[in-house]
């Protein structure tokens, strides 16, 4: 089946090189262009597409009003084209309210140089955003108070799975919560951190599948409304209770012990070893380092996200004695890390989104 979309950027360059990266594929079809965000609005309502790649800083109607119209006059599946700054990292992370599915760097630099490297990522991402269920993609206000009227509903439960049980001493007796997210996650991350506990009394671990430039506008975003702390981690960062670190793009996050002025203290560790899973941060290598020093007193949670990251790990977790949480299908962009661990039986309880920091806090009890 041929997905037909419509390409927005007030450059001319742009919109050819995007045009011709998705028309190497034989499954799309370029029906329009359009040039800024009021030629867009006028272009999906009279061809409507199947999905628009949409520029974010444009004349005229800037791609985050366009992407507000078009959601709620004539929803449609919209991957937004950002440049790397603090501004377009924060307009980035409004589109998700919005309702936008994902996000694509726009190359720096000598275009013709960088594109072959997103090209494939470029017609990934509006495949998948072809697919996605637009009910899933309401303006997250709409979100929360359905959220709340919901608070009551029941989780589904899943029976643990029977695996053989490698157990070692672990070298804490502290719990550590560690979560990942990938497409739709920062949508995902704003319905669950910021609803945990101020009296939650373990440190927090997240992976979000983002480039070097936004996960520190993510954190600030996650610090604003939380009542735990948020910061982008850095290396060397002693990890303590009610603190979020945030893994920061294009660096791999673990956890290791050491001795600090005659202690053994947890660290964040970043490096920058090759791609796991074909993403840094990976939410395995994340996981992995958490079994030899916490052990059984992991809680892992696993939210939407395209791909499988994260079911090595919560493997490991799960020989180790701990437990994982994962979002359930209904309530995912993308139900595809979550579904690579029910579908190995590693999940101890499934969950919509807006239950999930209620089963958090039940669990670590």
């Amino acid at each position: 089946m041929t997905i037909n979309v419509l390409v927005v950027d007030d450059s001319a360059l742009m919109r050819k090189v995007i045009s011709d990266i998705l028309t190497e594929d034989d499954e799309f079809k370029v029906i329009a262009t359009a040039r800024n965000g009021l030629d867009a609005v006028e272009k999906v309502e009279r061809f409507r597409p199947d999905v628009v790649t949409l520029d974010v800083e444009m004349p005229k109607l800037d791609g985050l009003h366009a992407l507000g119209y078009i959601m709620s006059e004539c929803p449609t599946p919209v991957v937004m084209l950002t440049a790397i700054d603090s501004k377009s990292a924060e307009r980035t992370l409004n589109a998700f309210e919005y309702g936008a599915v994902d996000f694509i760097q726009k190359p720096s630099g000598n275009i013709s140089l960088n594109i072959a490297d997103i090209a494939s990522s470029i017609r990934l991402k509006v495949k998948m955003a072809s697919k996605v269920d637009l009910k899933k993609l309401e303006f997250m206000e709409e979100q929360v108070n359905k959220s709340k009227e919901n608070s009551g509903s029941k989780r589904e439960k899943r029976p643990l799975n029977k695996l053989k049980n490698a157990k070692r001493k672990p070298l804490s007796r502290q719990k550590i919560l560690a979560i990942a997210s990938s497409t739709g996650g920062p949508r995902a991350l704003e319905q669950v951190v910021p609803n945990l506990p101020e009296d939650l009394n373990v440190p927090v671990v997240i992976v979000q599948h983002m480039p070097a430039g936004f996960t520190a506008s993510l954190a600030q975003r996650l610090d604003s409304q939380s009542k735990l702390k948020v910061c982008e981690a850095k290396d060397g960062d002693v990890v303590r209770n009610g603190i979020v670190y945030l893994a920061p793009g294009n660096y791999h996050m673990e956890i290791v012990q050491k001795n600090i002025n005659g202690r053994n203290e947890e660290v964040i560790s970043l490096n920058q070893k090759p791609r796991e899973q074909g993403v840094r941060p990976c939410a395995n290598i994340l996981f992995k380092s958490l079994v030899p020093i916490y052990g059984q007193n992991i809680l892992a949670v696993i939210l939407t996200g395209m791909g499988a990251d994260g079911a090595d790990g919560a493997e490991e977790i799960k020989n180790a004695g701990g437990r994982t949480i994962t979002e359930d299908e209904k309530s995912c962009v993308v139900y595809g890390m979550p579904k690579s661990v029910v579908k190995r039986g590693l999940s101890d309880s499934v969950v919509a989104l807006e239950k999930i920091s209620d089963e958090i806090v039940m669990m670590l009890k």
